[in-house]
């Protein structure tokens, strides 16, 4: 009986320890992934890269964006999946060019885009936090939050062509909302142990920042861009 108690522990210890790891590993790879976004934001300001708009534009996206995820799925058990989950993360650095330049061409963009910076780190900080030490179970909401996604998507298409501002704003406090939720599931599930691989992992939490942060900095640039 003691026996049997002892390798039941064992046995809970060390998958505890593998996802402590896990969550280790998709920080340190979060992290890491931040340094060619902001070089690729860097070179798309810096040289002015022109981008496809409206729907055609959305679609080449869509279809780029993608392919990125489906060769990282298929790469994530080697290192290769490492360099193309890094070369994701440069390519959506690229895709912050032209909101980098409107949010810019504001007198205080730049307070604005540091402003949507730290916001997004303290959300990230925030809901990490809570998934790590609640009791609660959040993997409930991955049917709703997915379903909002598709919302989103559809609703950021139509105003492609709409161009209203006011939809703008819901859509972008919308999406700060379900992202940020995102974030409790996703780091929920690394520590449940629903999610073992840091790459995948590291790719969820990173589409979650990066919708963040983006939705933010529309947010602000709508509310408080000042062209004086």
């Amino acid at each position: 009986m003691n026996q049997n108690m002892q390798r039941t522990f064992d046995l809970s210890g060390g998958m505890q320890q593998v996802r402590h790891q896990v969550l280790r590993n998709t920080y340190w790879l979060l992290a890491l992934s931040m340094i060619p976004t902001v070089l690729g934001a860097f070179i798309g300001v810096q040289m002015h890269l022109p981008m496809l708009t409206g729907g055609m534009g959305f679609i080449i996206f869509m279809a780029i964006a993608f392919g990125f995820m489906y060769a990282i799925e298929k790469t994530k058990n080697s290192g290769l999946g490492v360099a193309v989950l890094l070369g994701f993360t440069f390519f959506m650095g690229l895709m912050l060019t032209p909101i980098l330049m409107r949010t810019l061409g504001y007198a205080n963009g730049g307070m604005l885009i540091m402003t949507a910076f730290g916001g997004t780190a303290t959300i990230l900080a925030v809901m990490a936090t809570i998934a790590t030490v609640s009791k609660r179970d959040f993997s409930a909401m991955g049917k709703w939050l997915f379903a909002g996604v598709i919302v989103l998507i559809l609703a950021s298409v139509a105003n492609i062509f709409l161009g209203l501002s006011a939809l703008s704003i819901v859509i972008s406090m919308v999406a700060i909302a379900i992202f940020s939720a995102y974030i409790l599931y996703d780091v929920q599930q690394i520590i449940n142990g629903g999610e073992t691989n840091y790459i995948s992992a590291t790719l969820r939490i990173y589409l979650d920042v990066y919708n963040i942060f983006t939705s933010l900095l529309s947010l602000l640039g709508l509310a408080g861009g000042s062209r004086d």
